[in-house]
């Protein structure tokens, strides 16, 4: 069965109501009344789409885009393609975010509970064999696998599902997402909570509603204290069999292989992705949208800002080839060494007098 989704979508709207709600202004001439059925990436946009541009790097994504409508600043109005009406503002992001809000305004206000609902909602479909702690709450529609257990305090979200023998620690909330079978996550873990995103702006900083979700698969372990962000538009993935430390930061919109370990205090920033067999070290950390390739390694407190190909050994920071950074650090050493002797020495080129 299909999952029905964690927030309900208003619409369709029209191409002039999509405008109106985000500020944007429609060139003359365009059908105003067309249908906006949804919100999407440039790549993924149908003719029923709205999308946006604010990065000249995408310029290929919206030569070829399909969407209904774009926002767009305007000396890229003549740029759009036949077929995409550009919705001009000076700041395409705020356009797309407020229509996003348009469309998705439940995105927009965390879930709670009815006062004096019952902790286990009955709509809850909850397999035999499982093991619920005192204290702890299950959602509106949210599904729970045979023998998973659910500890004291723990709080699974509306229409979130559980898989099989899982385990979720005491104080552990997950929301908005899809979790496998045998996963394990430990006390204080927060799953699916808003991505960090903000369309900046002088005048101040607007939400964007994260409407993604959380796919845990199956074996995975994550560490106490650890939080992983729903996505933005895409969902944040978290391969089978990948075992991640305490004290961890996934954000929005990542893609983790299968079988990879982040040590404790690691950072992935949003929408990057690691391949499979990827290990970061303790306190590693990534700049969003980069790619890190299948059994690479990055070590401790270091921290890639490129793409790292796959079987890599990285280090450092900005981090580099392992032997190309080793190098560096013998050479400072040396140069160091150098400077320390020429100083004891009184020599000229030390500067002393």
């Amino acid at each position: 069965m299909e999952h029905p989704g964690f927030f309900e979508r208003t619409g369709p709207h029209t191409l002039s109501e999509v405008a109106t709600a985000a500020g944007a202004q429609i060139p003359p001439g365009a059908n105003t009344t067309s249908s906006i059925e949804d919100v999407r990436p440039l790549h993924e946009a149908g003719p029923q789409h709205v999308s946006f541009i604010d990065n000249k790097k995408y310029l290929s994504q919206l030569d070829a885009t399909k969407a209904g409508a774009c926002f767009v600043i305007p000396s890229l109005a003549d740029r759009v393609p036949a077929g995409t009406v550009p919705l001009v503002t000076p700041q395409p992001y705020h356009g797309f975010a407020l229509a996003l809000a348009l469309f998705y305004p439940g995105s927009m206000h965390p879930m709670v509970s009815t006062p004096g609902a019952p902790p286990i909602d009955p709509t809850a479909q909850i397999e035999q064999g499982v093991l619920i702690e005192p204290g702890a709450v299950i959602g509106r529609e949210a599904q729970i696998g045979s023998g998973t257990r659910i500890a004291a305090g723990a709080v699974i979200g509306a229409r979130t599902t559980i898989g099989r023998d899982c385990f979720i620690g005491p104080l552990a909330t997950v929301t908005h997402a899809l979790v496998g079978d045998r996963v394990i996550i430990h006390s204080g873990v927060r799953i699916g909570q808003d991505g960090f995103g903000f369309a900046l702006g002088r005048a101040g900083h607007l939400k964007v509603p994260q409407i993604g979700r959380v796919i845990v698969q199956d074996d995975v372990e994550i560490g106490a204290n650890t939080t992983v962000d729903r996505g933005a538009l895409k969902d944040t993935i978290i391969g089978e069999g990948t075992k991640i430390d305490n004290l961890c930061q996934i954000a929005h919109n990542v893609i983790i292989g299968r079988h990879c370990v982040l040590v404790s205090m690691c950072g992935i920033s949003g929408s990057t992705e690691l391949g499979d067999f990827v290990i970061m070290g303790g306190q590693s950390g990534t700049v969003g949208h980069i790619k890190v390739g299948s059994g690479a390694q990055i070590g401790g407190a270091s921290h890639p800002t490129h793409d790292v190909p796959a079987g890599a050994r990285y280090f450092g920071t900005p981090a580099k080839p392992l032997r190309e950074s080793a190098r560096e650090q013998a050479m400072i050493k040396r140069l160091v060494a150098r400077d320390k002797e020429s100083y004891d020495d009184g020599s000229p080129e030390s500067g002393a007098d």
